[in-house]
């Protein structure tokens, strides 16, 4: 796997069941170079002993790592500051923009708790009066913007609407100024990601959209995921055209290993586990090098 190597990984870590498996894989020829199967959830001591048995393999055939992908999680940083510090860490974009969707969304039930407590609470029975009358058609208005908004939810973060879909959300915001700044705020947000633009470029419209965020005291609180230090590290991709901005290798190689799982999901133990990760990573190995590996397999089976 390692003949040709990129130079870039991704690294993340599976639970399944009382396992965890750390992962290392090419981010860009997508091949699984380094794993290792844990009997309890992994610590910083951990990561950083599987860091430097790779960096041990690397050495042994004169190879670096340039840039290496993860989620946000805290177990990496003070591995690759340590281990490979010559490296370009970078933060998963997929994950980031993930955090920050959730957050419009939050800010969006948010809005819809306020319309649904603001509704005027009716008596039983059907209503006599004007004002009860006028109060129940408030009430049925109230309950139809709830509903619209849940339903068009998915509106304030698709990444492209259609022009129907803009006349949709234009009505639904209508009369609304906490909700009308947050699909502009999300706009934003996928600009900061642009590979058009520099990281040096990116930040300073970071900056700006924070302080945009900050003057709008109703949904400062729902957004405060924009304020977050991880964006910064989701942004080192713009200054390297090689360094993949998302960790989907490994992530693939993850969903790959829950479908094989799927099959023999009664057989839970390490050695097992490792005997199907080995077993794939044969998969993906070249022809030529399968009758090596199988042999090699053998030998360390056979003790």
């Amino acid at each position: 796997m390692l003949a040709e190597f990129s130079g870039y990984i991704a690294a993340d870590e599976l639970y399944d069941g009382p396992f965890c498996v750390l992962s290392i894989v090419d981010n860009r020829a997508f091949h699984r170079l380094v794993y290792e199967v844990l009997d309890h959830n992994p610590t910083a001591d951990d990561i950083q002993r599987f860091f430097r048995r790779f960096r041990r393999t690397l050495d042994a055939r004169g190879l670096a790592v340039r840039g290496i992908t993860t989620d946000g999680s805290p177990l990496y940083p003070e591995a690759i500051g340590e281990i490979f510090p010559e490296a370009t860490h970078q933060l998963c974009e997929f994950h980031v923009l993930a955090e920050l969707t959730k957050a419009i969304l939050k800010a969006v039930a948010a809005v819809r708790r306020e319309v649904r407590a603001a509704a005027p609470s009716l008596p039983r029975g059907r209503p006599t009066t004007a004002a009860q009358k006028a109060a129940a058609r408030r009430s049925k208005r109230a309950q139809s913007k709830n509903a619209d908004l849940f339903d068009h939810r998915h509106l304030f973060v698709k990444r492209r609407l259609t022009p129907t879909e803009q006349k949709t959300l234009a009505r639904l915001t209508r009369g609304m100024k906490a909700l009308k700044v947050l699909r502009p705020i999300m706009d934003e947000v996928y600009r900061l990601f642009d590979r058009r633009c520099r990281t040096e470029t990116a930040q300073e419209k970071l900056a700006a959209l924070r302080r945009r965020v900050g003057r709008f005291k109703a949904i400062r609180r729902a957004l405060r995921k924009v304020f977050s230090p991880n964006i910064e590290k989701a942004l080192t991709f713009l200054n390297d055209d090689l360094l993949p901005a998302t960790s989907n290798a490994v992530e693939r190689a993850n969903r790959r290993h829950r479908k094989m799982q799927k099959s023999v999901y009664r057989v839970r133990t390490r050695s097992h586990i490792e005997t199907r990760i080995a077993l794939d990573m044969l998969r993906d190995d070249p022809t030529a090098l399968r009758a090596l590996t199988t042999s090699t397999l053998h030998r360390a089976r056979a003790g």
